[in-house]
């Protein structure tokens, strides 16, 4: 894992702190403003730069959104990788997911 970067302020607000305190079924963890290890969108992001992104001189905006509609469209049909991006993480999924027909 990268180094913690810092952590968001306003979560160790002395109001905030109280209102923590003062409820038992509340569980406080105090992480970093920004993780990538904790972003699955990081893992995606890194797959479309090495793949539809890789080496391309766009040579306009909406070049750039042709090939980012391309990458993540093929993402969406190789959706395991997603699910390792996911993985990466260490983190799970907290709803159930709609399982394609």
């Amino acid at each position: 894992m990268t180094q913690h970067r810092g952590i968001l302020n306003v979560h160790k607000d002395r109001r905030m702190r109280q209102l923590i305190d003062t409820h038992d079924w509340i569980t406080c963890y105090f992480l970093p403003s920004y993780e990538p290890d904790f972003n699955p969108v990081e893992g995606i992001w890194a797959l479309m730069r090495r793949s539809s992104q890789a080496n391309t001189p766009f040579a306009s905006p909406e070049d750039l959104m042709s090939a980012l509609r391309y990458g993540l469209r093929q993402l969406y049909y190789r959706s395991s990788l997603i699910d390792g991006c996911l993985a990466e993480t260490g983190l799970g999924l907290t709803t159930s997911r709609q399982q394609r027909q």
